[in-house]
């Protein structure tokens, strides 16, 4: 099961963030068919993007997330909203690159690291609120290290990782994520950047102790609020409806005159959805 603790530590002047999502990065691989270095980039922005998502006031706020930085696998782009309910996907899904020097998988060149980082929040505002930063590495964990920094001058450490096991599932998939709140004291930020240089395989623990294992093991003792994040692609055969009306009858009559049928397919869930002319008649006959 997904799951996201949360709650504050060295004398509350730091929220703590600690994620398992295994689960969701599983779910990832079977829509997509992930291959192991996407699945380790998908499944890190979609851990990132978990504890974004988190922070959104209400259930019905949306997150957009997009990372553009010309890399092999292409963009990423992942969604959510304050329930939690996650998806994602990479443009080319089934990259596969040379391992690491060190023997791990080469996130960095998936990504790639000439380009930027964008956030979308949608808070029922008459404006959605949007920030973004250049990639620094590709790597995901520094990238939104540095969007935090500059586009939000919000202090925040992270750690993330994504352990692909030789059958090509997720084995073990997470992050933690330390942010000083407004007046933290430098001992504070010490201790922060400490628990953090020891995170350096986050997704070996959590495949051996998992997410209370980590604060046992690194932090001691916490009042955490426990959450289960989805993988969950919101899209409906209504919602399709509409993004279609939106393109007027003359445009879906000219697709369907070429192609007889008009199919869409969600990029999220990879679920196709099919109207024919009928269809398209019902539409703006309502």
């Amino acid at each position: 099961m997904n799951k996201l603790l949360k709650g504050l530590i060295f004398n509350n002047e730091i929220t703590l963030s600690v994620l398992d999502t295994t689960d969701m990065v599983n779910d990832a691989i079977k829509i997509h068919k992930l291959s192991p270095v996407c699945a380790a980039a998908l499944g890190r922005t979609l851990t990132v993007c978990t504890f974004m998502s988190s922070n959104l006031k209400n259930e019905k706020d949306k997150l957009s997330v997009t990372i553009n930085g010309n890399g092999a696998g292409g963009k990423i782009t992942v969604c959510g909203n304050g329930n939690l309910d996650m998806r994602g996907f990479i443009d080319n899904p089934q990259v596969e690159l040379p391992l690491r020097a060190d023997g791990k998988l080469d996130v960095g060149s998936c990504v790639g690291k000439q380009g930027r980082l964008t956030v979308v929040r949608s808070m029922g505002l008459k404006d959605p609120y949007s920030g973004s930063s250049e990639l620094v590495s590709g790597e995901i964990a520094e990238d939104f290290a540095a969007y935090y920094a500059f586009s939000e001058q919000q202090p925040t450490a992270i750690a993330l990782g994504v352990k692909i096991g030789r059958d090509g599932t997720c084995i073990g998939a997470g992050g933690v994520i330390m942010q000083a709140l407004p007046g933290a004291s430098e001992g504070s930020l010490v201790m922060a950047e400490d628990v953090i240089s020891q995170l350096g395989n986050v997704s070996t623990l959590v495949q051996e102790i998992g997410a209370e294992g980590i604060i046992d093991r690194f932090i001691g003792e916490v009042k955490v609020n426990e959450y289960h994040p989805k993988y969950n692609c919101l899209c409906s055969r209504e919602y399709i409806e509409k993004v279609l009306i939106s393109l007027g009858k003359e445009e879906l009559n000219d697709i369907l005159e070429k192609e007889k049928v008009i199919k869409v397919d969600c990029q999220f869930c990879d679920k196709i959805y099919e109207f024919n002319k009928d269809d398209v008649d019902a539409f703006f006959s309502k």
